[in-house]
């Protein structure tokens, strides 16, 4: 973000869409009551890790960060719900994409604890993420393996306890995690039926998180180095060699939460965008006037809804388990896919109609052309979703 402080706005996201059958009176209340919450937040966002922890502690107080976990350790549902998620995502962020990162992430960094996790690890950490009292991170791209997982070198060694040597890179919360979810090889010679996920905590000897990695739209990333790095309670997290398995369940969960962050950011740029269009004069007109202006808009609208409903109707999918697991793999990679690029679309757009001011720097529509770029990349970036999707087609 480029601005100081979240600016609190006479903006509100649309919530005609929660009418649809995707959605029940549990996604309806939030839609009541968190818009008005993220407006009235003060958070200043000039140093992004600051910010992060600020927007952690008031997102755990006010208790939005219970939909992150299972009610059995505070949470508000009685298991993570992906629709849930997505209101959520895209409602903080239409107001501020980094407190939709601390909200992600809390769900993320510790989504393979509440699949995987014995019930003493549950105990140890969920409750803490529910209430913002500890921060989350997925530690699982490395240097030379991002979309290839199987090609990670990250090796966790029992000797006779539990070590991990190696180099996670480009890990949200890094730097700031109270603790982080790693996945390291435990069977070399195995691709990715030989990955075992581990917790390593902050503090513990030969972890080193503080190499900062700065992107174009600041939030909290890091390289982190494991040198014989023990495990916390020397305990894998879910099955030896059952890694892989658990952190693409843990991802497939969070997918579509990612399009309905790209969904709160492509709104926001609609509602500037119209916003601006009444409000600018040319030529004794207003720019709304225009056909020109109008058609734009006519097709960001579109653009928005084409892309919202590819990502509740995955959402569904995966809350009432509709289909097979393949078939909902491939209905969240549609939504990820498309949601984020037509976001990107209409984030374009809007600065285009919003001409010099729309490259200022401190701008909203700046500021969300630069925070929409990413989405198009992590957690599985748009060109694996187009192999997942074509994949599915010729079977």
């Amino acid at each position: 973000m480029s601005g100081a402080l979240m600016q609190p706005t006479a903006l509100k996201p649309s919530t005609e869409h929660l009418a649809l059958p995707f959605f029940d009176a549990t996604h309806r209340e939030i839609s009541t009551r968190l818009p008005d919450w993220a407006n009235a937040q003060d958070v200043n966002e000039s140093d992004d890790r600051a910010a992060c922890r600020d927007w952690v502690r008031r997102l755990g107080d006010a208790g939005w960060l219970r939909y992150c976990v299972s009610a059995e350790f505070g949470g508000t549902l009685p298991q993570l719900d992906s629709r849930a998620l997505v209101v959520l995502r895209e409602t903080l962020a239409f107001y501020s994409p980094l407190a939709d990162f601390a909200f992600a992430m809390q769900g993320l960094g510790s989504g393979a604890i509440s699949l995987g996790g014995t019930a003493a690890q549950q105990q140890a950490y969920l409750p803490a993420v529910a209430r913002g009292e500890k921060i989350a991170a997925f530690a699982l791209s490395e240097p030379q393996a991002g979309s290839d997982v199987a090609a990670m070198a990250t090796q966790a060694v029992e000797a006779p306890a539990w070590h991990l040597n190696g180099t996670k890179t480009w890990i949200s919360n890094g730097g700031i995690a109270d603790f982080y979810c790693v996945f390291a090889k435990t069977d070399a010679q195995a691709g990715s039926r030989g990955i075992t996920a581990f917790i390593v905590d902050k503090n513990e000897a030969g972890l080193d998180d503080s190499e900062h990695i700065h992107v174009m739209a600041p939030h909290p990333l890091a390289t982190l180095k494991l040198t014989n790095c023990k495990v916390a309670g020397n305990t894998p997290l879910g099955e030896v060699n059952g890694g892989f398995k658990l952190a693409m369940q843990t991802l497939d969960i969070f997918r579509a939460s990612v399009a309905g962050a790209a969904l709160g950011m492509a709104r926001r740029a609609l509602a500037e965008a119209i916003a601006h269009a009444r409000g600018r004069t040319m030529f004794g007109h207003t720019l709304a006037d225009f056909q020109l202006t109008q058609a734009k808009l006519g097709e960001m609208a579109a653009l928005i809804d084409a892309g919202a409903l590819l990502t509740y109707r995955a959402a569904w999918m995966r809350d009432t388990q509709q289909g097979s697991m393949k078939e909902r793999s491939v209905a969240a990679a549609m939504a990820k896919m498309t949601a984020t690029e037509n976001a990107q679309r209409v984030i374009d757009m809007a600065l285009q109609m919003h001409g010099g001011l729309g490259v200022m720097v401190g701008s909203k529509v700046e500021s969300l052309y630069r925070d929409i770029r990413s989405l198009r990349i992590y957690e599985g970036a748009t060109e694996v979703q187009q192999l997942i999707i074509g994949k599915a087609v010729l079977q």
